[in-house]
C-alpha cells in the first residue's frame, strides 16, 4: 500500500488516474452503444457490426498518427483539438443514425468520430513513463488497474443507460466523458511540464514501431489480444449454451475482477528480474491460466477459472507498458504507446471474428477457446525469438507527475 501512496502524492497523479479513468471509458463505451443503436434502427447486426468495427478501425489507424504530432507539438494541442471536436463528431454520428441515414454515410460518420477519439490512454502512459524510475513500475501497475476496470464498468454503464434511456444517451455520455478526459489530462501539472525531446533522424514513417525490441513486444501482445478477442466471443457463446445467456456479462467481469486483483498485488511488489523476462514469465502465466477453460463444465467454473487466469494479466499488462516506455525512442514515447493501443485493436478484432467463425463451425466453443491459449502460447514463443537488442537515445529528464 505504501507504493501506491508514493505515486498517489506525485502532483499531477491524481488528475492522470481520474482523467485517464474516465478519459478511456468510451473506448469501451462508444463501440457497444453504437452497435445498439444501429441495431435498433436498421434491424440489422451486420449493418451495426460494421458501424462499430469501422469506428475502432479508424481510431486504431488514426492513434499512431496524432501520436506522432503529440510527440513533436506536445499532447497538449492535440488534446484539446479532440475535445473540441470528438462531441461534435459524435452528435452526428447519432444524428444520422437516428435520422435514418444511407449505410454508407452511417459508417463515414462512424470512421470520422473514431479518428477523433482523444489520445487520452497513450497521453497519459507517455506521461507515466515520464516518472521516476523508483515508482514507474507502480504508476504503470495503477494504469493497467484502471484500464480493466474500464472494461467493467464500460459495458455496463452502456447497459445500464440503454434500459433506462436508449442507447443514444450512452453514446452522449461516452462525449462527455471523452472531454472530460481529454481536458484533465491536457491541463495537468504534468502536461504543463512536457518538453518534447528533440526529433532524431526518420528513414521511413514506420521508423518508430522499428526501433529495436519494440516490434517484439508488439507482436507479442498482438498474439495476445488476438487469443483475448477469442475469448470474449467465447464466453457469452459458453454462457448461452448452459442455458444461462445472462451470464456472460458476470463471467466476464469476473475475468476482469480477477485482473484488477492480480494488478494490485503485482504493483506492491519489488520484482529484480529484468522486464524482458519478467514479461515473458507472465505471459507463460497468462497461457497457463487460459488452458484450464478448455476442460470448464459448467458457468460457475468457467467464471472461477476466469477470475484465477485473470490474476495475471494486469501484471502482464504493467510490463508491457513498462517495456514500451524504456524501448521507445525519447522524441516518440506517445507514438510508440499508440502503436501498442492500434497492434491490441486490431488483434482482438481479429481474434473475435476468428472465434466467431469456429464457434459457428465444427469446432464450437471449444475451438474459440483454444485459440485464446493458442494466441497466448504464440505471445510467449514471440518473446523467445533472437532479435536486436534494444536501445534509446537520451531520455526525458524524470518529472513529477
Amino acid at each position: 500500500m505504501r507504493s501506491y501512496l508514493s505515486v498517489w502524492r506525485l502532483p499531477s497523479a491524481p488528475v492522470l488516474l481520474v482523467a485517464g479513468f474516465a478519459g478511456r471509458l468510451p473506448s469501451a463505451m462508444v463501440p457497444l452503444a453504437l452497435l445498439l443503436m444501429v441495431q435498433q434502427r436498421t434491424g440489422s447486426y451486420a449493418v451495426a457490426g460494421l458501424a462499430a468495427a469501422t469506428y475502432g478501425l479508424a481510431m486504431a489507424g488514426m492513434a499512431p498518427v496524432l501520436g506522432r504530432l503529440a510527440d513533436r507539438r506536445t499532447p497538449r494541442p492535440v488534446l484539446l483539438a479532440q475535445a473540441a471536436g470528438y462531441p461534435l463528431l459524435l452528435a452526428l454520428l447519432v444524428a444520422a443514425v437516428l435520422g435514418g441515414a444511407p449505410t454508407a454515410v452511417v459508417l463515414a460518420a462512424s470512421a470520422a468520430a473514431g479518428a477523433a477519439t482523444p489520445l487520452v490512454s497513450g497521453v497519459v502512459r507517455a506521461l507515466w513513463s515520464r516518472v521516476d524510475p523508483e515508482v514507474r513500475g507502480t504508476a504503470f501497475a495503477l494504469d493497467a488497474t484502471a484500464t480493466e476496470l474500464v472494461f467493467v464498468a464500460g459495458p455496463t454503464l452502456v447497459a445500464a443507460l440503454t434500459v433506462l434511456a436508449g442507447p443514444a444517451w450512452a453514446l452522449g455520455v461516452s462525449g462527455v466523458l471523452a472531454v472530460a478526459g481529454a481536458l484533465g489530462v491536457a491541463t495537468s501539472a504534468a502536461m504543463r511540464r512536457w518538453v518534447p525531446v528533440p526529433d532524431g533522424p526518420r528513414t521511413s514513417p514506420f521508423a518508430t514501431v522499428l526501433t529495436p525490441g519494440l516490434p517484439r513486444v508488439l507482436l507479442s501482445g498482438a498474439a495476445l489480444m488476438l487469443g483475448f478477442g477469442a475469448l470474449e466471443v467465447a464466453v457469452p457463446a459458453f454462457a448461452e449454451a448452459a442455458g444461462a445467456p445472462g451470464a456472460s456479462g458476470l463471467l466476464l467481469a469476473l475475468w476482469a475482477l480477477g485482473s484488477v486483483a492480480g494488478g494490485l498485488w503485482f504493483g506492491a511488489r519489488v520484482v529484480s528480474v529484468s522486464l524482458p523476462r519478467q514479461y515473458r514469465w507472465l505471459l507463460l502465466g497468462v497461457t497457463i491460466g487460459l488452458a484450464p477453460l478448455t476442460a470448464a463444465s459448467s458457468p460457475w467454473v468457467l467464471g472461477a477459472l476466469l477470475f484465477l487466469g485473470g490474476t495475471a494479466i494486469a501484471p502482464t499488462l504493467t510490463v508491457q507498458n513498462s517495456l514500451v516506455g524504456s524501448i521507445a525512442p525519447a522524441h516518440a514515447t506517445t507514438e510508440a504507446f499508440t502503436w501498442l493501443s492500434t497492434m491490441a485493436t486490431g488483434a482482438s478484432a481479429v481474434g473475435a471474428a476468428l472465434g466467431g467463425a469456429l464457434i459457428e463451425g465444427p469446432a464450437g466453443v471449444t475451438g474459440s477457446l483454444l485459440l485464446a491459449v493458442a494466441g497466448a502460447a504464440v505471445a510467449v514463443l514471440v518473446t523467445l525469438v533472437p532479435g536486436r537488442r534494444p536501445t534509446r537515445g537520451r531520455a526525458p529528464e524524470p518529472v513529477a507527475a
